[in-house]
C-alpha cells in the first residue's frame, strides 16, 4: 500500500474514493469495490480498508455475508442504525446469533457513470 516515502498507492486511493461515495444507509462489499475498479479483488480491498480504513466510512465496506466485521461489530451496528441501513435482526431469544445487514435491501450498486466504471455483476 505504502512507498517507503510514505505515499498511499493509486490502487488504496481509489478505494478510498470509492467508499468515500457509499452513501449512509447504503454498503458495498469488499468485492463489490473491487469489481467497480476493474482491478484486485475482495482481500486487496480488505489490506486498503485495513491500513487505510479509519479515514473513510468504513462501516460501509461489508463481508458478502452481511455480518459485521468481526471486532468491530458494536461500532458498526451504532453506525448502521444511525443511518438507517437495513438489518436483519435475529429473532427474540436466538441463541448465538447476531444482527446481520440485509444485504438485498442495504446493498448499493455503486457510483454512477461519472466514475467510469460499470455496476458490480453488470
Amino acid at each position: 500500500m505504502n512507498d517507503p516515502s510514505g505515499v498511499i498507492s493509486d490502487y488504496a486511493d481509489r478505494v478510498l474514493q470509492i467508499v468515500e461515495r457509499i452513501p449512509p444507509g447504503r454498503v458495498m462489499t469488499y468485492g463489490d469495490v473491487a469489481e467497480w475498479l476493474g482491478e484486485g479483488g475482495p482481500r486487496q480491498v480488505g489490506r486498503v480498508m485495513a491500513g487505510y480504513g479509519a479515514a473513510v466510512p468504513w462501516w460501509r465496506v461489508v463481508r458478502a455475508d452481511g455480518l459485521p466485521l468481526p471486532g468491530h461489530e458494536a461500532r458498526a451496528l451504532e453506525r448502521y442504525r444511525a443511518e438507517g441501513t437495513p438489518l436483519r435482526d435475529p429473532a427474540p431469544g436466538a441463541a448465538g446469533h447476531r444482527s446481520r445487514l440485509d444485504m438485498r435491501r442495504a446493498r448499493w450498486a455503486g457510483p454512477g457513470p461519472e466514475a467510469g466504471h460499470g455496476p458490480p455483476g453488470g
